[in-house]
């Protein structure tokens, strides 16, 4: 049974995230990141029952107007709540073990594309850019926050080398309150250039957006989550946008499949302490390049997938210890 209405986006890598988490009939899939449903449609034609997580009150108010959520049982079933909390959400609906779970990191499609929800800096409107509404937004940030803090968070979150020169202009033009005003200060520190092919804006919007979410911690806690709900020979798939979140998924896969580099003739090889949890660990999977004429913006999108093997959960390990 189809929703209503379509997605209103276009869901990246989706061919690959469905080859990755090969569903069958029956299945038990996480959608961690519902936004505006592209990857749970799919998932649903599929044959299986989604549980779907969003913190972002409108995607929840979105996905309950879909039929499916009626059905009795119903084949989906939205948590609004972040992603890190899916092996207490699952527990408390009386699912211990799930097939497989989908990620789809950082802002989606639909929030872009809303001036009044601050996220980008294509269309003026509020300097907001929270998935939801229960923490400080962006203007809190930029207008309380020393200069020191923000350049820090340019730096880390947006990998902004010129940081300090970004952070000292913002401070001088305080206080701010629309993204149109916060992109013009970016861009006249930087020095921009109408049809330049980056906007010298984006890796401060990132920065800022990140960093008001907690998004990379988010992400940390939500692949130890998937982990532990994933059952022996579940999948898990991540589609990331950026170097930063790739780094964490890469780093995360490897460790728990015993994948780091091992040692060379000046250092001797390090013994795995623990059986692996992850295997079959996918290379990068980039979009081609006719999904990227079709969707400018998979360009920079990243997917890696694993198998959840029969060893216990990393913290299920560590409390042994």
């Amino acid at each position: 049974m189809s929703s209503a209405s379509p997605a209103p986006h276009i869901p990246v890598l989706l061919d690959e995230v469905l080859d990755a988490l090969a569903i069958q009939p029956g299945d038990v899939v996480v959608d961690a990141t519902f936004g505006a449903g592209g990857y749970t449609r799919a998932f649903l034609d599929a044959g299986a029952t989604v549980h779907a997580f969003d913190r972002d009150p409108d995607a929840i108010a979105a996905g309950s107007r879909w039929p499916e959520t009626r059905e009795d049982p119903p084949r989906l079933v939205l948590h609004p709540r972040r992603f890190s909390e899916m092996l207490e959400a699952m527990s408390e609906a009386g699912i211990a073990k799930v097939d497989g779970v989908a990620m789809d990191i950082g802002v989606s499609s639909m929030q872009l594309d809303q001036a009044e929800r601050g996220f980008a800096f294509s269309a003026d409107g509020p300097l907001d850019m929270r998935m939801d509404r229960q923490r400080p937004n962006a203007a809190d940030f930029v207008n309380e926050a020393d200069e020191a803090e923000i350049a820090d968070v340019l730096y880390q979150y947006g990998e902004e080398r010129q940081s300090r020169r970004v952070a000292r202009a913002i401070v001088a033009a305080r206080p701010l309150h629309t993204t149109g005003e916060l992109t013009a200060v970016v861009r006249k520190a930087l020095g921009y250039r109408a049809g330049a092919p980056k906007d010298p804006a984006t890796r401060s919007f990132q920065a800022i957006r990140i960093h008001v979410n907690g998004e990379l911690d988010e992400l940390s806690d939500g692949l130890l989550a998937a982990e532990a709900l994933l059952k022996e020979g579940g999948r898990l798939a991540v589609v990331s946008f950026h170097s930063l979140e790739d780094r964490i998924v890469k780093n995360f896969l490897r460790d728990a499949a015993n994948a780091t580099p091992r040692g060379s003739r000046h250092l001797p090889e390090a013994q795995p302490l623990s059986p692996p949890r992850f295997g079959d660990l996918s290379k990068a999977i980039r979009p081609s390049a006719a999904e990227i004429a079709r969707n400018p913006r998979a360009r920079s999108s990243t997917l890696r997938a694993a198998t959840r093997t029969g060893a216990p959960p990393l913290q299920q390990q560590e409390q042994a210890a």
